[in-house]
């Protein structure tokens, strides 16, 4: 079979000709943008929604797919972007080098923390406390180590040309970047579900005893699982020093970043292709709503708002819990009739 065939087996023209379209919007979105008002905001704001939407992806490899929860995955961004900065500020490394050292040593990290995990047998909350304790040593050690600025944090130095060969542009070629990545990782989660190892990670998440009976080597799946989602995130972690140009330990590790990776896929659809797309954008969509309301009661009423669009994403995973257990794109899938051959599950 194919490439193209495998990818797209199974999949509705409808749901196909959606995908094409929602690609070329994309692709055109930033020349569209300069026709309106704000526009550099409204790029802004788009290049949120795509970052968003490829780091859900990467944590939905690990959750959605293979049923491991994960609420430490800020230890994988973290490391993705320090190690790449570092390297490029001590050294003179550039990123697209830098990359392949990030993703390494999150990927080191992340077989550490799956082996202690599956090795004594550790699931459920349990597995996921593990990660939020590494996550915090983590924050620990970096909050001390000198070489990439300790507490005081690390600063990327803007360059006057703007050089693409070190991630260095105007906020058009990280989204291109982003986009990029988010549409490989899309088709790459995509060929995961429809290979041998992508029935097994169903397998191991509906019933782990049962996947061990049938001769899965639950162990090595499940790692291969962390590997892939962590390498994939520390990517995501790379793009994102680069873009903000600042890394500080109590950010680049916080209980908060790794939460913020986890909202886009559960609000979505765990174990969906286009959840945390779906998800991504409405978070991304109400963040900025309650901002903006935020500043309006601030000015306006001299309310005291600290902490209102955190409020708002509590009301907003407390109503999918309570009518959309499943996220949003099952339900819009079904209205939209794209979930006949349930194309975007394992």
């Amino acid at each position: 079979m194919s490439i193209w065939r495998r990818l797209t087996d199974g999949v509705p023209a409808r749901a196909l000709g959606a995908l094409g379209l929602l690609a070329a919007l994309l692709v055109v979105a930033p020349f569209l943008l300069r026709f309106m008002s704000a526009g550099d905001y409204w790029l802004s704001i788009l290049i949120l929604v795509v970052y968003f939407s490829y780091i859900g992806q990467a944590w939905n490899i690990m959750m959605g797919f293979a049923g491991q929860l994960s609420l430490g995955h800020a230890i994988y961004l973290g490391l993705g972007g320090y190690v790449a900065a570092a390297l490029y500020v001590n050294l003179g490394i550039g990123p697209w080098l830098g990359v392949f050292v990030a993703v390494a040593a999150a990927m080191l990290a992340g077989g550490l923390i799956g082996f202690l995990g599956f090795r004594f047998s550790l699931a459920g909350v349990y597995f996921a406390l593990l990660t939020i304790a590494f996550a915090e040593f983590t924050r620990i050690l970096f909050d001390h180590f000198k070489w990439v600025g300790g507490s005081g944090g690390l600063f990327l130095k803007v360059e006057a040309d703007g050089s693409a060969f070190n991630l260095q542009g105007s906020p058009l070629l990280f989204y291109y970047v982003i986009l990029a990545l988010a549409a490989a990782v899309f088709v790459l989660c995509r060929w995961l579900l429809t290979s041998r190892l992508g029935y097994y990670w169903l397998a191991i998440r509906e019933d782990p005893e049962a996947a061990q009976a049938a001769g899965i080597n639950v162990l090595r799946t499940k790692l291969l699982a962390v590997l892939i989602s962590a390498g994939l995130t520390a990517i995501g972690g790379v793009w994102s020093a680069f873009y903000y140009k600042s890394l500080f330990p109590e950010s680049a590790f916080s209980m908060g970043r790794s939460i913020e990776v986890t909202l886009a896929p559960i609000i979505g659809g765990l174990g969906t292709l286009f959840g945390p797309i779906i998800g991504s954008a409405l978070l991304v969509g109400l963040g900025d709503l309650f901002t903006s309301l935020a500043e309006w009661l601030a000015n306006t009423w001299d309310v005291k708002t600290a902490g209102l669009k955190q409020i708002g994403y509590g009301i907003a995973l407390l109503l999918i819990v309570m009518f959309r257990r499943d996220g949003v794109w099952p339900w819009l899938a079904r209205r939209l009739g794209f979930d006949r051959q349930r194309e975007d599950r394992p």
